[in-house]
């Protein structure tokens, strides 16, 4: 990759496979089967997305197929009992659904799919309407970038604004998506600032910091003699 990618809309795939809410139960297995997804975004009549059906939400009608439930499940899973009785998307959809904005940056995508423990957000305009989908294999890209490509967004928007005038030149080196910093600084306060802002340049694995600040002025000759003003004892003995 040649530049950072800096939003969800720079990774995500634009062409979407997804439902109107009156599609039929066998459609939606037929769909995800000839896809080869697992999971798909039902849309309404202006492609605004309202919800998702995965293979979870389908095989409940299996589950529940046969045989006649005790009271206390029917209690405890009235909503699962309810999909398994749905005939189209729009009885079948988990709604509302978890989605994110195109121009989200891929760390807030990334969180969101942790937090609701999903694979992949559909992308939607700030109308709501469909824009694309993100999976974690989009967002993982970022770690494709080359390392020389990584070391210049570091030399430029890490190295440089925080240490316009080193002591020594500080060294940018990026291997595997590892980088590592070298040199001497004036302040070694922003030494803790740069390893953050270099582990959160897109594509960073991790950072090796090794960032000192000016030599150690040593104390001048401290091993010579005392050379003070000291009586001789030889001279008080003989004055006495």
């Amino acid at each position: 990759m040649s530049a950072t990618p800096h939003t969800v809309s720079d990774v995500m795939t634009p062409t979407v496979v997804a439902l109107m809410s009156g599609a039929p139960f066998k459609d939606i297995v037929r769909t995800m089967r000839q896809w080869r997804i697992s999971a798909l975004p039902v849309l309404d009549d202006e492609r605004r997305v309202v919800g998702v059906v995965s293979e979870a939400d389908l095989l409940l009608k299996e589950e529940f197929h046969v045989g006649a439930l005790d009271p206390k499940t029917r209690m405890n899973r009235f909503a699962d009992l309810a999909k398994a009785g749905a005939r189209t998307a729009g009885e079948l959809m988990t709604a509302p659904a978890v989605t994110v904005a195109a121009d989200a940056t891929l760390a807030q995508a990334a969180r969101t799919m942790a937090r609701y423990g999903v694979k992949r957000l559909p992308v939607v305009d700030r109308t709501g309407r469909l824009q694309g989908i993100v999976s974690r294999r989009d967002l993982l890209q970022v770690f494709l970038r080359d390392d020389e490509d990584i070391a210049r967004e570091v030399r430029r928007d890490v190295v440089g604004p925080l240490f316009p005038d080193p002591v020594e030149p500080i060294q940018v080196h990026v291997r595997d998506g590892v980088v590592r910093l070298t040199g001497r600084v004036r302040n070694t306060a922003s030494v803790p600032v740069a390893t953050r802002l270099a582990r959160a340049v897109e594509g960073v694995v991790d950072v090796d910091c090794a960032l000192a600040g000016p030599p150690r002025v040593p104390d001048l000759d401290p091993d010579l003699p005392d050379t003070g003003d000291r009586p001789d004892p030889k001279e008080s003995r003989t004055a006495r």
